[in-house]
Formats: C-alpha cells, sequence, structure tokens
C-alpha cells in the first residue's frame, strides 16, 4: 500500500513539530513538506500534489478556508482536513463550503486523528454522521431562504399571474381564468418583468420554473 503523503500547515511551529512526530511514527505516512502560512500552503500543496494537506483553520494573512478553497480550485485531487480549536458550525460549514474533506480539532487523540486521515485517504469524509447532517440541515435551509427571496417582491396576485404565463397561457387566457381584464394581465406581466429583471415570457417561465414557483401558490 503506497504511503499517504501530508503536508502539514499550522504557523505554530511547535504545534507542526508535534504533528509530525506523530505521524512520521505511521507505516502508512509521510510529510512531505509543513507550511506556517495559507500563501505557503498554497504553494507547497502545487509542488508536492500531495494526498492530503492537514491544516489550520486559522492563520495570518490567508486563512486556512481560503487557502483550502485555492487549493481545491488549482489541485482538485488534493484533499484537504481542517485542524480547528473549535468545531463550531459556522467552521465546519464554511470549511466543507471551500472543498474540505472534513475536519478534526486539535484536542483529538493520536489514535481519533490517524483513523480520520486515514478515512479521508481512502475517499471518505472526516466529519462525524451527526455534523453531516446538520450541515445537510442547514444547506436546505439556506436553500429555502434563497428561493423564497426569489419572489419576495412579487404579490399573490402577481404570483398566480406568473404560474399561468409559465405554462404558457396568453394574456386573454389568464384574464379568463383569474376573471381579470386583459389589459390588467398586460400591467401585471409588465410589472413582474421589471421586478425579476426579465424582458419577455420566456425569462419570466424560465425564472420561475428554475425557482419552484409551483411550491409558493
Amino acid at each position: 500500500m503506497p504511503k499517504l503523503r501530508i503536508v502539514l500547515v499550522d504557523d505554530h511551529e511547535v504545534v507542526r513539530i508535534g504533528l509530525k512526530a506523530v505521524l512520521s511514527q505511521h507505516e502508512n505516512f509521510e510529510v512531505v513538506d509543513e507550511a506556517a502560512t495559507g500563501q505557503e500552503a498554497v504553494r507547497r500543496a502545487l509542488r508536492h500534489r500531495p494526498d492530503i494537506v492537514l491544516m489550520d483553520v486559522r492563520l495570518s494573512g490567508m486563512s486556512g478556508i481560503e487557502a483550502c478553497r485555492e487549493i481545491k480550485r488549482t489541485a482538485p485531487d488534493v484533499k484537504v482536513i481542517m485542524l480547528t480549536s473549535y468545531g463550531d458550525d459556522d467552521t465546519v460549514f464554511e470549511s466543507i463550503n471551500a472543498g474540505a474533506s472534513g475536519f478534526v480539532v486539535k484536542q483529538i487523540g493520536t489514535n481519533d486523528l490517524i483513523k480520520k486521515i486515514e478515512d479521508v485517504g481512502a475517499g471518505n469524509s472526516a466529519a462525524d454522521a451527526a455534523t453531516i447532517s446538520r450541515l445537510f440541515a442547514r444547506t436546505r435551509e439556506a436553500a429555502r431562504k434563497r428561493e423564497e427571496s426569489a419572489f419576495d417582491q412579487i404579490s399573490d396576485q402577481e404570483m398566480r399571474v406568473l404560474w399561468h404565463l409559465s405554462e404558457g397561457k396568453t394574456n386573454r387566457d389568464i384574464a379568463e381564468t383569474l376573471n381579470l381584464g386583459e389589459g390588467t394581465v398586460r400591467n401585471y406581466v409588465s410589472t413582474i418583468f421589471g421586478k425579476l429583471n426579465v424582458h419577455n415570457r420566456a425569462e419570466a417561465a424560465a425564472y420561475a420554473t428554475a425557482h419552484n414557483l409551483k411550491d409558493y401558490l
């Protein structure tokens, strides 16, 4: 089994020394380089193309999360594990969004750290099931709020007009369905275009479909 090649990133030298001492004792790990800043981390990751970058979240200058995002942009095959003193949800959420394969708290035991590195090396996540569940819930909630905000300027009647418009109905059809004057519908359609910043019926229909309008009727 080939060794997992690791780059260590922490702005405290004593932390890097301790991590290297622990990991170097493992027969399947090889620490190929170290870095003290986010910028260095990106350069070392590109130079060595390691299997894993084990990196502190809080670094001077470019943060660990920013460095993770840059590493994943330029070297997507490199896996990143974030080190944090506190495993709060905001830090974890930002890390995962930046492309990290997981996170570990600095207080973790040696055996657990080794297990998490092995898991990530095997293509798994270094986050527990409860944390992943919270992240999915948070992602769904953020998506729901984005969808709601997509129509926050649209009145209930305009929503109904937009729905029928997205179904391919003409202004006359919509007027008959909603018991409105055709001129009134025409005004509604014009107002909807302005609020959604679209230019025609096709764009308005596409917007309604993309943002799941039917879920808000």
